[in-house]
């Protein structure tokens, strides 16, 4: 997760602010209820501002790593943050997209990761500039999905019992409109059906 700060998010231009926030937040906690292996960085914290709650919140008492690098894969702390986990795909969300996404991904993609960018977690300063970041990732071989298919593929399976039930409350909260009808659903399943006025 890279730069989700406010200095970022005043200037986002390719996406309503509140989907972001949101979306990184269903991300994060996605990856929690699958056990993947979160790194939160920020660049110039001091100036920038702390990386959103709604996804430090999630892994209380990590530590974020904060850059003066505007390419985080030049970082070598984020680097070796990323190794240590001994994962061989780099998943990467961040703000913005043009420029804090797309380096890194590229140089990493460049290095042999297999590298996918969560693009509504993601966004640009403006439109033009998220979606051309996109095209020039996509010819560098890197993969583009949401974040609610990348859950999906990890769950693969709704009889997997032992992450559906936490990855159903991660729908609920952050995929809104699946997520009411969801609830809406039970209410009804619940409801008991009016007896005949006799």
């Amino acid at each position: 997760m890279i730069d989700h700060q406010p200095y970022q998010l005043a200037n986002l231009g390719s996406h309503d602010k509140h989907m972001v926030v949101n979306n990184s937040a269903g991300l994060v906690k996605a990856a929690k209820v699958f056990g993947v292996p979160t790194i939160l960085t920020s660049v110039v914290e001091d100036r920038g501002g702390h990386i959103f709650p709604h996804i430090t919140e999630v892994f209380p008492g990590q530590k974020v790593i904060d850059r003066t690098l505007i390419n985080t894969w030049q970082d070598p702390k984020v680097v070796d943050a990323v190794k240590a986990t001994g994962r061989k795909q780099l998943v990467i969300a961040g703000l913005w997209t043009e420029i804090c996404v797309a380096m890194p991904a590229i140089q990493a993609a460049g290095e042999g990761w297999d590298v996918t960018v969560i693009t509504d977690a993601s966004g640009g300063i403006t439109k033009e500039g998220h979606e051309v970041a996109i095209q020039r990732m996509i010819a560098a071989g890197i993969n583009m999905m949401t974040w609610v298919a990348l859950a999906s593929e990890w769950q693969r399976d709704w009889a997997r019992a032992e992450t559906a039930t936490a990855l159903n409350e991660v729908v609920l909260q952050h995929l809104a409109g699946s997520g009411i009808a969801y609830l809406w659903e039970q209410q009804l399943l619940n409801t008991p059906v009016p007896s005949a006025a006799g």
